[in-house]
């Protein structure tokens, strides 16, 4: 299906995201603040609000709240002070503090996705926006379009600001002759998620097998997903971890091919889960709870991965 601004909106499950705009500042996510804003808000969970936050975080003050929402957004921090999942990601001794692995990048997107999203055009961009092939003038008519069914009276300025922030986001920029801050690629381009179409007024969605998506992270996006909207069911047939609003198909645009083999992958170490097809449904099933176990098959990958093998 085609998605325009004139096309009703897939309806997505209850409490999937916050009404939210606009609260990056302007700027998109650096290498080296997730870490230093977990740290700097693990030791004082006042820093942000503090006179010499600036000076603390080696920022300018925009830059300061910046830092403070992204971590938010990533749900690395909740009300500035340390989540489990930040924890077991960003402590020294954790997966991966310094985010050397495409896997943590990978990671911290659906983490930014998933509920509760507080980047409302984050969530409509990548979720509902079916366009093929896309300017950034059709984008931001149609996240307007869909920023008016959740909030009343949001300014343009605001819907601007997000889109182009989500294009700098993971979009390459082109080479250029004099580097700014600004025009620093932003980590999160190596998922290769949009690229530009030819002409570098378009964009397109790479809906393709991700190098460097290891299997493990789509299996762990499965069973959050499946636990999230299958209300203690302990199967959810392919198509929803393909098609719906806010399944790891969409979020992180892969095939069908793609998730079949993560989750045979997995299964050849995990016993807990495994693919089948029953009169020509196919269906992911696990039988544990699958929050713990999507845990789990995180940290044996993080495990594994400092222990020095290969990723199958």
């Amino acid at each position: 299906m085609i998605q325009t601004s004139l096309n009703r909106h897939i309806i997505d499950p209850p409490q999937s995201v916050n009404p939210v705009f606009a609260r990056h500042e302007t700027f998109h996510p650096r290498f080296g603040w997730l870490k230093k804003g977990f740290d700097k808000a693990k030791d004082d969970p006042g820093v942000f609000l503090a006179e010499d936050a600036p000076v603390r975080l080696g920022v300018g003050k925009n830059m300061v709240r910046s830092i403070r929402y992204w971590c938010k957004v990533f749900k690395l921090l909740a009300d500035d002070r340390p989540t489990e999942f930040g924890s077991n990601l960003l402590e020294d001794d954790g997966w991966d503090p310094f985010l050397e692995d495409p896997a943590s990048l990978w990671l911290l997107h659906w983490n930014l996705l998933k509920p509760t999203c507080d980047a409302a055009a984050w969530h409509y961009t990548f979720n509902q926006f079916r366009r093929v092939e896309f300017s950034q003038n059709d984008l931001f008519l149609a996240v307007s379009d869909y920023g008016q069914t959740l909030k009343k009276n949001i300014a343009e300025s605001s819907i601007n600001k997000d889109v182009s922030c989500i294009l700098r986001m993971y979009v390459k920029q082109r080479s250029q002759t004099k580097v700014s801050e600004d025009s620093i690629d932003c980590p999160f381009t190596e998922l290769g998620l949009i690229h530009t179409a030819g002409d570098s007024k378009y964009y397109t969605f790479r809906v393709n097998q991700k190098r460097n998506l290891p299997s493990e992270i789509i299996v762990a996006a499965c069973l959050e997903y499946a636990d999230w909207v299958g209300h203690g069911q302990r199967t959810i047939a392919l198509s929803r971890l393909l098609y719906d609003s806010g399944s790891p198909g969409m979020v992180f645009k892969l095939p069908e091919s793609a998730v079949c083999d993560a989750i045979e992958r997995v299964a050849r170490q995990w016993k807990a889960v495994a693919l089948s097809e029953s009169a020509g449904l196919i269906q992911f099933s696990f039988n544990e709870n699958p929050e713990v176990l999507a845990k789990d098959i995180i940290e044996r990958y993080y495990n594994l991965r400092r222990g020095g093998n290969n990723h199958d």
